[in-house]
């Protein structure tokens, strides 16, 4: 059976397996200790019963050698822009398929609820395809594109991101998820 649980420090020396994928962004470690020190609840592991790591979602940071999922709470109340945020969401290729992303990102979701957020959004690659519909599936739709939003290596040029939105409860009328209808640079990003 699958536990899901809080994030701790020493996670950082388990998790390779899944933050070595190409589609996933890794950061040094004081950049996660960052997100644990400030969101906590954010950073959530999913452990196998052999105690491996599947995924980690960062946004309440998911990992275990199975996934993990990483994120924060951002933006103003006032102008109706607070918001949780997903860092990173990763799976561990031997546990794709099993629904552990989806479960990873209602986490999230809940936090974010509970926190009074108008919305959650993410970045994902546009080529990433396979991300970008499973997003969708889950009920987020392209608020916009962010162009060179990532950064290539290896002399390739840079890559395109969606700025992805689903909206919470708190925001009743939907505004935060009308797409913009041209896109922006990361410089113009708040």
């Amino acid at each position: 059976m699958t536990t899901l649980r809080a994030f701790t420090c020493d996670d950082l020396f388990r998790f390779n397996n899944i933050n070595l994928d190409p589609l996933t962004e890794t950061y040094g470690i004081p950049f996660y200790l960052q997100y644990l020190a400030h969101w906590p609840e954010y950073f959530i592991v999913a452990e196998a019963p052999g105690g491996e790591l599947m995924g980690y979602s960062e946004f309440a940071a998911l990992m275990l050698c199975i996934f993990t999922v990483m994120g924060k709470a951002e933006g103003s109340v006032a102008r109706e822009e607070w918001h949780g945020h997903v860092t990173a969401l990763s799976v561990a290729p031997e546990f794709r398929r099993l629904g552990l992303a989806a479960k990873l990102m209602e986490l999230l979701e809940e936090i974010s609820e509970k926190k009074g957020g108008f919305f959650v959004d993410l970045f994902v690659r546009v080529s990433n395809q396979v991300a970008v519909n499973m997003y969708k599936q889950l009920g987020y739709s392209v608020y916009r594109t962010v162009l060179e939003y990532y950064s290539a290596s290896s002399g390739e040029p840079d890559e395109d991101a969606y700025d992805m939105r689903k909206a919470l409860s708190r925001d009743t009328e939907k505004k935060s998820i009308i797409p913009l209808p041209h896109p922006v640079r990361p410089e113009d990003i708040e």
